[in-house]
This record gives structure tokens, C-alpha cells and sequence, in this order.
């Protein structure tokens, strides 16, 4: 079955949507673009460029396309403050919702967003990306394969240079949190996927450096416990003076009982256990130990097969991984962070999920 989508948001990341993300899944007959959203009325020439739309299909208001429209979905890619605005016009039109993360901008907006999809009986996914990206994929792989042993810890590094006003997108600028809402977010994710267990403890230390042009906290250092045992340590930095790990070219190191496996600029080695090798205390590991591990092959990644695994679901498949309740885990992880630094204290990832669970009511 083909479906019936519409787009809201068409700038900024919207444009990699309107270009890249949806046209594979419109190829391929799974959906069908009928019309698209902006604010920003030059915005919208993205969606006449890169799903052919006319200007009669494009809209400055959601609630006008809802409305004009008889369609099935709805996909959302606006700054994470309007998400539940956007959620609540497409549930009122009887809509599934495909959106970008993070759910919302804080916890307790995901947490409704997620108990008014379930009172709808609708189905929400969220695109979280860079899980499904092709490396990380790759890693996944290997890590459930059991070939290297159990896994002991996680280690993962994003540093940027964004550190002047605009650089990184100019809402992201004014917004509190920067780091973690709109970059963190993904990258706590990706841990908790790789370890695969729910994070049960969280410590994070988060800051802004003066030379930083952000209206919140763009630089993190976290540390993860999760209800396995396994542990995992972030890093996170938007002002730093280089970019040695950017957006998509994290590096992740996962310590495993026999094998390192090492992923740095979307390339991924490992290096095996030698019981029989001479102890390494000061020197380095020679890098022509390393094992270049072949990345897996496919015709889509990240957002554009995330689009294709929500029209699995609406055909009757399995829920996405991603789907907003499942989610809701992420969402806690970015609230946890922000607590601990606040208060200086370890906080109790499950028990804070609960909590705002029990205490949201819509």
C-alpha cells in the first residue's frame, strides 16, 4: 500500500528530507508526498525542488494542510518546543506521525505526546538516525554477534567546531541544553542500543566555555551504568577548537573480553585478545594488529530507511524500535543528564521515567 504523507517543516533539516530522505520511499511506491508545511514561506521551495510539489500543495499552517488533505500520515521535522503543537493537529485529523527527535524538548512533553498517541490509537515513530546509520549498524552487528565476549564498556566521542552564533543551525543557539536535546540525545541512544540494556544510572557534568555562543550547556562529559553491569562513558563538545569526531563521524570503542573494536570516522577495525602475546603496559598497540571489519551493504540508512520500516509498521508489521513509547528511554536519558548537572548527583534513570510517567495526566 502506498501512503499519503504529509511533510511539515521543509527548512534546515526539512530540506534533507524533501531531498534525500523521502524521494528513495516515493521510488520505491511506499508513500506519497500530497502536500508540505513551513513557516517560512521560502522554505517550501525545497518541497517543490525535491518532491515536485506544487505551490497548491504547500502550506504556512499545519491545520490547513490537515485539514485540506485526506491523509495518512504525517511526517514532522520542526524545532523539538513545537512537536507536541504539531502531534496534537495530526491526531485531532486522525493521522500516524513519523517524527524527528527528540520526541519533544523535555520529558514530560514526550511523556504526553505518548499517552495522547496510545489514547488515538495511532502508531508515532521517531528517527532516531545514527542508530541505524550504516557504521553503527555495522557495530551492532558485531557486538550481538558474541563473537568478542561479553561486553564490559562503551566509549563515545562527538567533538565539533560550532562554537559562533548560527553554526549550528541558529535555534539550536537560543535553546537551553543545546548539546543534549539536539545532538546527546542520539549518541546516549546509540550507547543504550549497543549495550543492549536500559541504562540504570547517569552522572553528567555539562557546560558552556566563554568562547561558546550558546544560550545553554553545549559541552558534556556523562557516565553511564547500565541494569547489565555494562558501562559506557560520553563525550560530547560543540566549541571545541576542532572537529576530530562531527556529526555521523562519531568514534565509539567497545571494550569487549576479547576483542577491542574500534569505530572512528565511519571505519570500523578490531583488535583481538592474544593470550599468548607479551603484556602491553607502556607501549602502544601496533595498528597493524588492527582488523578492518567490512561494513554491511544496503540501499538505505538512517532517515530513509527509518521511512520504510514506519510503512512496515503501518502494513501490519512489527512496532519500529523507535516507536514513542520505546523512545520515551532516550528521552529520559537527555532529562537525566540535565538533572545530574544540575544538581551534581548520580540520578536514577528508571525510577525518573516512572515518576514522570505516573505524574503526567492529558
Amino acid at each position: 500500500m502506498t501512503y499519503d504523507v504529509i511533510q511539515v517543516g521543509t527548512g534546515g533539516q526539512g530540506e534533507r528530507w524533501c531531498k534525500q530522505y523521502l524521494p528513495p520511499n516515493v521510488e520505491d511506491g511506499l508513500i506519497d508526498v500530497v502536500a508540505a508545511v513551513d513557516t517560512n514561506e521560502a522554505a517550501l521551495e525545497n518541497a517543490k525542488d525535491g518532491l515536485g510539489l506544487s505551490g497548491e500543495q504547500c502550506y504556512t499552517d499545519a491545520a490547513t494542510a490537515f485539514a485540506v488533505h485526506d491523509a495518512d500520515c504525517c511526517t514532522v521535522v520542526v524545532p523539538p518546543q513545537y512537536h507536541e503543537d504539531v502531534v496534537d493537529e495530526a491526531l485531532a485529523h486522525d493521522l500516524h506521525i513519523l517524527s524527528e527527535k527528540p520526541i519533544a524538548d523535555t520529558l514530560d512533553a514526550s511523556v504526553r505526546i505518548a499517552e495522547k498517541v496510545d489514547r488515538a490509537d495511532k502508531k508515532m515513530g521517531v528517527t532516531m538516525s545514527h542508530r541505524f546509520d550504516r557504521d553503527k549498524t555495522t557495530l551492532r552487528r558485531e557486538l550481538r554477534s558474541g563473537e568478542y565476549g561479553s561486553l564490559d564498556y562503551l566509549m563515545l566521542r562527538f567533538t565539533c567546531n560550532c562554537r559562533s552564533y548560527g553554526s549550528w543551525g541558529a535555534f539550536r543557539h537560543d535553546i537551553e541544553d543545546p548539546l543534549l536535546i539536539e545532538g546527546g540525545v542520539h549518541h546516549l541512544d546509540i550507547l543504550a542500543d549497543l549495550a543492549d540494556a536500559r541504562c540504570e544510572t547517569l552522572y553528567a557534568q555539562t557546560w558552556l566555555p566563554e568562547w561558546g555562543e550558546y544560550g545553554g550547556d553545549a559541552q558534556a562529559l556523562i557516565n553511564l551504568t547500565f541494569e547489565d553491569g555494562t558501562r559506557a562513558v560520553y563525550e560530547g563538545a560543540k566549541t571545541n577548537a576542532a572537529a576530530l569526531n562531527g556529526w555521523g563521524n562519531e568514534y565509539v570503542r567497545a571494550e569487549c573480553r576479547d576483542a577491542t573494536l574500534e569505530l572512528d570516522g565511519r571505519q570500523l577495525e578490531r583488535y583481538p585478545y592474544d593470550p599468548d602475546a607479551e603484556p602491553q603496559l607502556g607501549e602502544g598497540v601496533d595498528e597493524t594488529d588492527a582488523e578492518r571489519v567490512p561494513l554491511l551493504e544496503g540501499e538505505k540508512w538512517a532517515n530513509t530507511l527509518l521511512v520504510e520500516r514506519f510503512v512496515e509498521w503501518l502494513d501490519g508489521g512489527e512496532p519500529m524500535a523507535t516507536n514513542v513509547r520505546e523512545n520515551l528511554q532516550s528521552m529520559a536519558l537527555v532529562e537525566a543528564a540535565i538533572r545530574s548537572s544540575e544538581t551534581g548527583e548520580p540520578v536514577a534513570v528508571q525510577e525518573l521515567l516512572t515518576d514522570a510517567v505516573e505524574s503526567v495526566s492529558v
